[in-house]
């Protein structure tokens, strides 16, 4: 790997989710309409909203594909002409990269690179916006949940240095507010507040904004300084599994 010559921060560093990320703290009135994993063909699936959802082929991401595998395919180089799953050669098991869910570890990783801080964002989550878009409260549940697991796992500035950013889907901007405004009450957060705003084009939550004058998120985000960035997904990811 080259090296720069001074400390960096990545915007857009990313962890993998550990499987019970959605599960850990459901409602369990919700857990049905969230997401459940499932053995389907002699395989674990994830379901959400009762249906399977694909948008990981393995979401488990055990095996997982190296760091890196894509580099020459999202170069525009392909020479040998292989399809995706052969540009992403042979698989690692998770176990052998702590660094992926285990934010010790990462940071260890981290100072070998030169990497002062980083924003880290989902892998799975990205997806499940879009895949929950019909149930905005079962939507809300699991982003609930998910980032209650996200505060225990990984911290939301983690030693102020890996800052994971909360999920907030705008399906519901009312929820988003008391979301930007748990956040700094967590006992994760130490001194910096990074929220991530979802991308889902949802009907309930652009009909709630417009039959209010207020912009709850942006001016109570402003008041608590918490910086809002956004990630965008398609409906589908590259997947070094199956």
């Amino acid at each position: 790997m080259s090296q720069v010559d001074f400390p960096f921060f990545d915007c857009d560093n990313h962890y993998y989710e550990a499987v019970d990320a959605f599960t850990r703290h459901i409602d369990p009135k919700m857990a049905k309409r969230a997401m459940q994993w499932v053995e389907v063909g002699g395989k674990t699936r994830l379901m959400v909203g009762e249906r399977i959802n694909r948008f990981i082929p393995n979401p488990t991401f055990d095996p997982i594909s190296k760091p890196g595998a894509l580099d020459e395919y999202f170069r525009g180089r392909n020479p040998a002409g292989q399809d995706t799953r052969g540009l992403f050669g042979d698989l690692d098991r998770m176990s052998d990269h702590p660094e992926y869910r285990d934010r010790t570890a990462r940071l260890a990783v981290m100072d070998d690179q030169g990497m002062q801080a980083a924003i880290f964002l989902p892998t799975l989550a990205v997806g499940m916006e879009q895949a929950l878009i019909r149930d905005p409260e079962a939507l809300v549940a699991a982003f609930r949940a998910f980032n209650r697991w996200l505060a225990e796992d990984w911290g939301f500035a983690y030693r102020d240095r890996i800052f994971a950013a909360p999920y907030l889907t705008l399906a519901d901007p009312d929820w988003a507010v008391e979301e930007v405004e748990w956040a700094p009450l967590s006992r994760a957060h130490s001194s910096s507040s990074i929220a991530h705003a979802g991308s889902a084009r949802v009907r309930y939550g652009a009909a709630k904004m417009r039959s209010s004058n207020e912009k709850p998120q942006s001016s109570r985000s402003q008041r608590l300084k918490a910086r809002n960035i956004t990630h965008t997904a398609s409906g589908s990811c590259l997947s070094g599994s199956s």
